[in-house]
């Protein structure tokens, strides 16, 4: 079976791996825009690096009435954890030689004011009954939140309330070092031809009924043929679907959304002082992906703060396309779609315009009230964010991902952003199961999928403590990532 995959980023070369692994015969192609892997969204600094799994961002716990609801962040815990545990099975196997090259232990924090501080109780209260955040701690102390999280403490008036939670075993995850690497591994022990510098243009079925891709590579005008396609191509997805001809594309649109942060390099010791990732609360009509955070990051060995992001509207797919692209990818049917969005999430698309016009000046105050004085501690500097884009599904805006299968099971596309890289193993094994569900009943790639996953089914790890805590321990050895003695 030919199959062909748009995109050689996280998601693309973690399906391609996941596919060729367990079912080695498969004759596997990815296309990629860019010169490399992962060059794209999935690159160091086009993303915060979180290894999202719910222990710190507030917009993961939703709260009504003063209900809090935590099925949300159980979920994305549960996927981190099987995403962990593929990352660990390539430590095992030597496609990764050491785990620090994509993955570093964080604390992983989140810090209110006084408006703010029954919520975090309630959520703390709620979330560290489950087993999955049972080592969360909460506190009200000045000198304790300050011994966690330095840099947002030592300035600020000791009469201001404050609350935190932390948890000790978070991660820093480089998203593009662990691509890169996994790309390799993919092409030269599993047999996946990458061909860079090649910019899909359209996808379209034949008579036969196999797709062709039409596309140019280095300037030259390039055709494939596949009898499964895969686009993983973050916001490259959206026109390509409506060039498919597929009758499901008009009920999807994209709405783009940018963003900055503020990056300075820091020293390994100022590092090993701040060590974590420390979320706020987002500003009312902000979108999740805007939630404030001040994040130590580990890239190639060096040490960064990063503080944002700073959203921004920017009607473009990908960085490095353009307005047109995204201007020729809307349909007359997408319209009335866009239309609603703008109507319905006015404050929304407010706060993106003006966010987007944001001086540096602006920015450090940010960074001040955050954590007060620390744009004087430090060499700042803006730095652009990968570009975004969710979806409108329906009319209707969304702001998590979704698979999208054909009815014949050979097109499918993931759609959306957020919360993306950090469970991309989890969303792959799913794609695969729907889009090629024939691979799983042959006995030797079942064998393999439990050699790769352990467990991967999200009620067992929600619902059995015993065997998540069995998993989770077992990853985290092989990860470096070790709970301290106060836990």
């Amino acid at each position: 079976m030919n199959v062909i995959i748009i995109g050689a980023g996280i998601m693309g070369t973690t399906f391609a791996t996941l596919a060729k692994e367990m079912v080695p015969d498969l004759d596997i192609t990815i296309l990629e825009r860019l010169d490399g892997p992962g060059e794209g969204n999935s690159s160091a600094f086009w993303n915060a690096g979180t290894g999202h799994e719910a222990n710190c961002e507030l917009n993961y716990t939703p709260v009504d009435e003063e209900v809090i609801s935590v099925e949300k962040a159980l979920k994305i815990h549960a996927q981190f954890n099987v995403a962990k545990q593929f990352w660990a099975y390539l430590i095992e196997k030597g496609a990764i030689k050491d785990p620090t090259t994509f993955i570093n232990q964080t604390k992983h924090c989140t810090i209110v004011s006084e408006p703010a501080i029954q919520e975090l109780k309630l959520r703390f209260k709620e979330m560290s009954a489950h087993h999955f955040f049972e080592h969360m701690r909460y506190s009200e102390d000045f000198d304790e939140i300050k011994s966690w999280i330095p840099y947002t403490m030592e300035e600020r008036p000791r009469h201001e309330k404050m609350a935190a939670t932390v948890i000790e075993t978070g991660t820093d995850v480089n998203f593009g070092a662990l691509t890169e690497q996994m790309a390799e591994y993919a092409v030269n022990d599993l047999g996946v031809r990458i061909e860079y510098g090649t910019h899909v243009r359209r996808v379209h079925r034949s008579p036969t009924g196999r797709w062709v891709i039409e596309a140019v590579s280095k300037g030259v005008p390039v055709q494939h043929k596949a009898d499964v396609l895969f686009v993983g191509a973050g916001g490259g997805a959206f026109p390509l679907l409506k060039r498919s001809h597929l009758p499901f594309r008009s009920r999807f649109a994209g709405f783009p959304v940018g963003g900055r942060f503020l990056q300075a390099q820091i020293s390994e010791e100022q590092a090993r002082y701040y060590t974590a990732k420390t979320y706020g609360k987002a500003k009312v009509g902000a979108p999740p992906m805007s939630v404030p955070h001040l994040d130590l990051r580990v890239v190639d060995g060096k040490h960064y703060l990063l503080f944002g992001p700073f959203a921004s509207f920017k009607p473009v797919l990908e960085r490095g396309r353009g307005f047109f692209d995204y201007l020729t990818s809307i349909r007359l049917h997408d319209i009335p779609g866009l239309l609603n969005v703008a109507l319905e999430h006015f404050p929304l698309v407010k706060y993106l315009v003006s966010e987007s016009f944001k001086g540096e000046k602006s920015m450090f105050e940010e960074l001040d009230s955050f954590a007060p004085g620390l744009s004087k501690k430090f060499d700042w500097k803006p730095i652009a964010a990968g570009q975004r884009v969710q979806i409108i599904k329906d009319g209707d805006l969304q702001m998590g991902t979704e698979i999208v299968v054909s009815k014949d099971k050979t097109y499918g596309t993931l759609l959306g952003a957020s919360p993306g890289a950090s469970v991309s193993p989890e969303v792959m094994l799913r794609c695969l199961e729907q889009l090629l569900p024939s691979i799983f009943s042959k006995e030797e790639a079942r064998k393999k999928k439990q050699e790769m996953f352990p467990e991967d089914d999200l009620d067992t790890l929600i619902n059995a403590p015993d065997r998540y805590r069995e998993i989770r321990d077992a990853v985290n050895r092989q990860l470096g990532i070790t709970r301290s003695k106060a836990q």
